[in-house]
């Protein structure tokens, strides 16, 4: 390799090292800066069903917003941990019934109300499952962030094994992945056991439109 292009990849490296410290010094310094502290403080307000511990990062969120560690190899044994944090805080159907009404499932999946600030603190929280999930083949309209649900079951079969899987994973996805972008639906109290079990039927009941 020529000398010129040494000197050249150096000081590509060098700047790339000397952003990514940057990057990383000036998130910690964010963090510890009263204004910018002051400035999150002023951005939201409880209001409603929202309250202000919205902001508040538990062991799971602070793991997975630091680049230095969510990154890592050094992290396997930290995303460990939270993996199995989130899995241990996962109960079972209390009536041991992990199926519902698939029909109230689609309705859930539907809806994208509540648990936001303009809602009212009785209003019935829904799934949003197409904003990031394709479900019933015959819906125009869904999110491409997370993979296609269409023939969920019919796929992957009715086993107790995909059954415990698909409830452990709705209930909170970060059990399988640290830093999965889904929202840990149960921990969060986002649905209730009974619409749980509904979208649980939208995936697995063969009379769903899911599995036709």
């Amino acid at each position: 390799m020529k000398k010129t292009n040494i000197k050249k990849l150096l000081t590509i490296t060098g700047f790339i090292l000397f952003a990514g410290t940057f990057n990383t010094n000036a998130i910690a310094q964010q963090k510890n800066d009263p204004r910018f502290n002051k400035m999150m403080q002023d951005s939201f307000r409880a209001e409603g069903i929202a309250g202000l511990n919205r902001i508040d990062q538990d062991e799971t969120q602070k793991f997975c917003s630091d680049p230095k560690f969510a990154n890592s190899k050094q992290a396997e044994a930290m995303r460990g941990k939270i993996q199995k944090i989130n899995m241990d805080s996962i109960q079972q159907p209390s009536d041991g019934k992990y199926i519902g009404d698939w029909k109230n499932g689609e309705k859930i999946a539907q809806s994208g109300r509540g648990a936001t600030w303009t809602d009212k603190a009785d209003t019935v929280i829904g799934g949003g499952c197409y904003n990031c999930h394709q479900i019933d083949p015959k819906e125009i309209s869904y999110g491409t962030i997370g993979p296609s649900l269409t023939g969920y079951a019919k796929l992957r079969g009715y086993s107790n094994e995909v059954v415990t899987y698909t409830w452990n994973r709705i209930n909170n996805a970060k059990a399988y992945n640290a830093c999965s972008n889904m929202p840990r639906i149960a921990h969060f109290k986002l649905l209730n056991e009974q619409q749980i079990q509904d979208v649980m039927a939208l995936l697995l009941d063969p009379e769903s439109p899911v599995n036709k």
